[in-house]
């Protein structure tokens, strides 16, 4: 096997996904730039196919001491090697995750249910409800000035979205919509009609659980 010196340099793993794209790259190419570098007398093309072997026998038991018993693989490589699976896993589990209700609004925000300040958050979704984003689009006291239409729509015109959810926590704990609320909630599905996205709920959250616009018929 020739070592990466070796190679043609438009072989080079680097220099192949450069001019061919990432998906002409076999596994240990990708590896290979991920890494970097190589060890003495062990070049990054060798070290990435033993790590791939470790790799081919699954993710689920991968551990940051597996990966150490490569030769030549010390714990800042091992760690970033993990660090890249599990932000990929994630993102691939949200890519496919899907909002049908607003327990599963709740589910996916609920970390915000407690929070000591009044969070404005916006989840975007493709037409067959998968989350596109979810994004905290202010923070502070509900009111008209806040919730600009401007602010809540831009990021789901990027996005492409074709329906938005939108949530905000009360962090008094009450899960009763207050004038407030009801005003933005009917001033955005006014908007939401003109651009296209479909206002799909706006769900309160708190300790206590939460206050879907849509499950009261408000929608």
């Amino acid at each position: 096997m020739k070592t990466l010196k070796e190679l043609h340099k438009s072989d080079q793993p680097r220099e192949k996904l450069l001019h061919k794209g990432v998906e002409a790259l076999k596994n240990d190419e990708l590896l290979a730039i991920l890494l970097g570098t190589g060890i003495q007398g062990k070049d990054v093309r060798k070290l990435s196919k033993e790590i791939i072997a470790l790799l081919d026998e699954g993710l689920d038991m991968l551990t940051l001491e597996k990966l150490c018993t490569v030769h030549g693989l010390g714990q800042v490589k091992a760690s970033q090697i993990l660090a890249s699976i599990a932000l990929s896993k994630r993102y691939l589990i949200r890519a496919n995750k899907r909002i049908t209700s607003a327990q599963e609004v709740y589910d996916e925000l609920r970390s915000f249910s407690t929070k000591s300040q009044e969070h404005f958050l916006s989840i975007t979704l493709d037409g067959a409800s998968h989350i596109i984003n979810t994004r905290t689009v202010f923070i502070g006291t509900l009111n008209q000035s806040l919730a600009h239409p401007r602010e809540v729509f831009s990021d789901a015109i990027a996005d492409r979205a074709a329906g938005i959810i939108i949530a905000h926590n009360h962090p008094s704990g009450t899960l009763e919509a207050s004038r407030a609320d009801i005003q933005i909630t009917q001033r955005l599905k006014e908007v939401s009609k003109l651009v296209g996205i479909e206002l799909l709920d706006h769900v309160i959250l708190s300790k206590q659980g939460y206050y879907s616009f849509s499950d009261e018929g408000l929608l």
